[in-house]
């Protein structure tokens, strides 16, 4: 990214009138007397590098970086490399910028071969990090803010690194298991992903990247062990924050080469758990928690600014942490992520009883038929927001759903950050969950907007939260608030099931990203992985023949075509697209 700045007279003048991303940047200049340098918050307009103007009124810094692009030799006046490190004594140097640019640039191309992916230059810009820092110090912190793509740049990272002959190994929650080989699947497919839940560890191939869940890393640490690790990837390594926990310590026994701990929310409490990440992945640099907390955290707290800016002097070789505004020219309007969840044990057990119990008489024929179906779909769908839906022990909610589990956790996330939230469901019952698992997970009320409010209790909700103190979690029904609603203080959406009809969703999105939203907007949807849900998404994505995709159907909000399609097949095939595909499990 580029960020372009006029300087007619110290410190700076306007941004100047481009295309690009508004953003004021904190840039070392000349002084009044142009003897010193001074770092000065400057109005600035942040642009890819194929987006840099390129007329006649270019001042030095702007000519020179356009040549550097040719790959032509021109030396980089002050001006551009001007961003201060965080204690604000010194300026990246010319080559080091220059050469930084042109590695990152080459690695695009290079990454077009290896990758299945559109990277966005900041993506790129991650791997290059990951593969230096890991390099140089054995390991790496990646903190970007929640959908900027983590994943897919320690994907590529490994991708990379795939050739040392050496396995791999991500250590990610249980309900991860199956995205992370899924994304390894879509985005590298030349690596072999493989999901580990104990037992032998088949590693004859060499490009082989084994997943396994925190609780399988505790339970099965000998085998782990075992094997040596050319890298070995953390997700949500928040998980791993108290080091003295069997998980924490477990981690620390990985033998590995390098280790990359991947989390949006290094710190959630206080900078012991920071030090207890820098120790796991960089335990050369980071050894003594006495030193650390005497150096660092207890000045901290006391209020010195000096501290601060020590501390982060001191792990910025180690930890990259980026938010939406950095690198905002490279994001699109909106950004999608779709997560698999894994099933817990009891989903799977309630999931297939609900099935065999559905199918045992068959599903009859005409109206009958449809109505049984429907019942089924219903059903199924219900087990994997959570098994209580069902069986009706709603007693404990937490650790029985992975859906729910991984939505609480980009909650925990976004209350780390201060980005408000909107959860859509549709069912009321389990809307209803939600709401009470925030409350006893998190202590907050999130209000519940669905069809049974009137209009006064509705407005009344949307008002409550648009307010620049509401609430920070919205959870919404996704058909009474499909249409009609402007809730733009929250740029973050999760879909916690999915809808047959694409556009109920997308309807349901645009909640957010609609006029008055200044910000990227974040889109998650959750899927089961292995189940029904699965189908769903394939119907999103390939207009396969499960649902009638015609414009009648498009805008059915009921997705009653995708219940009488399922219908229309006979017993057999019906059971096999609803069935666990247990060889995916």
């Amino acid at each position: 990214m580029f960020a372009l700045w006029r300087w007619p007279a110290s410190p700076s003048g306007r941004a100047p009138d481009v295309e690009g991303e508004p953003h004021t940047v904190a840039l070392a200049l000349p002084t009044t007397g142009r003897s010193t340098l001074e770092v000065v918050a400057t109005p600035c307009i942040v642009v890819e590098p194929d987006a840099l103007p390129t007329n006649e009124k270019a001042g030095g810094s702007l000519t020179a970086w356009l040549s550097t692009l040719e790959h032509t030799d021109h030396a980089l006046p002050v001006a551009a490399h001007a961003i201060p490190n965080p204690t604000r004594t010194a300026i990246d140097s010319a080559h080091y910028s220059r050469t930084t640019f042109t590695r990152t640039v080459a690695l695009g191309a290079e990454l077009e071969s290896l990758l299945h992916a559109d990277l966005r230059p900041y993506q790129v810009r991650g791997i290059d990090w990951l593969d230096s820092a890991t390099a140089e110090h054995g390991g790496a912190i990646l903190a970007d803010e929640m959908g900027l793509g983590k994943t897919l740049q320690a994907i590529g990272h490994l991708r990379r690194k795939a050739d040392s002959a050496t396995p791999q190994l991500v250590i990610c929650p249980t309900s991860l298991v199956g995205n992370w080989e899924h994304e390894i699947a879509k985005f590298a497919p030349d690596l072999h992903a493989v999901g580990y839940r104990g037992g032998a560890i088949d590693v004859s191939n060499p490009r082989t990247v084994v997943v396994a869940g925190y609780p399988t890393l505790r339970l099965h640490t000998e085998r782990l062990v075992e094997q040596s690790w050319a890298t070995v990837v953390f997700d949500e390594a928040q998980v791993l924050k108290n080091p003295r926990t069997q998980v924490s310590r477990a981690a620390r026994k990985l033998p590995a080469a390098h280790r990359i701990a991947l989390t949006g929310t290094p710190v959630e409490n206080h900078l012991d758990e920071l030090w207890a990440l820098l120790n796991l992945v960089t335990p050369q640099l980071f050894s003594h928690k006495s030193q650390f907390r005497r150096r660092f955290t207890k000045p901290i707290e006391a209020g010195s600014a000096s501290a601060m800016n020590r501390m982060l002097d001191a792990i910025e070789p180690v930890l990259l942490a980026r938010k939406k505004i950095h690198v905002a020219a490279s994001l699109p309007s909106k950004i999608h992520s779709d997560l698999l969840c894994d099933l817990t044990d009891e989903q799977e057990r309630v999931y297939d009883r609900v099935l065999h119990d559905a199918s045992e008489g068959g599903f009859g024929s005409g109206a009958q038929r449809q109505a049984r179906v429907l019942a089924a779909l219903t059903a199924l769908k219900q087990v994997c927001n959570h098994p209580g839906l069902v069986t009706g022990d709603l007693v404990e909610l937490a650790d029985r759903s992975g859906k729910l589990e991984l939505c609480v956790d980009i909650v925990a996330n976004n209350l780390e950050t201060d980005s408000p939230t909107l959860i859509f469901t549709q069912y009321r019952t389990t809307g209803e969950i939600l709401v009470r698992h925030l409350s006893e997970r998190f202590g907050i009320t999130a209000p519940f907007f669905h069809g049974g409010l009137n209009q006064r209790e509705r407005a009344a909700i949307v008002a409550e939260f648009q307010a620049p103190d509401g609430p920070p979690v919205l959870v919404l029904s996704v058909k009474a608030a499909g249409t009609g609603l402007t809730l733009t203080r929250a740029a973050d959406v999760i879909h916690f099931d999915r809808w047959w009809n694409p556009a109920v969703e997308a309807q349901a999105t645009d909640r957010v990203h609609r006029i008055g939203q200044t910000r990227t907007v974040t889109v998650t949807t959750l899927t089961s992985t292995t189940t029904l849900e699965e189908h769903i998404a394939r119907m999103h994505d390939r207009k396969s023949t499960l649902t009638n995709m015609s414009e009648s159907s498009l805008t059915d909000p009921t997705g009653k075509a995708g219940v009488a399609e399922l219908a229309r097949l006979d017993d057999d095939h019906l059971i096999d697209i609803l069935r666990r595909k247990r060889e995916n499990a």
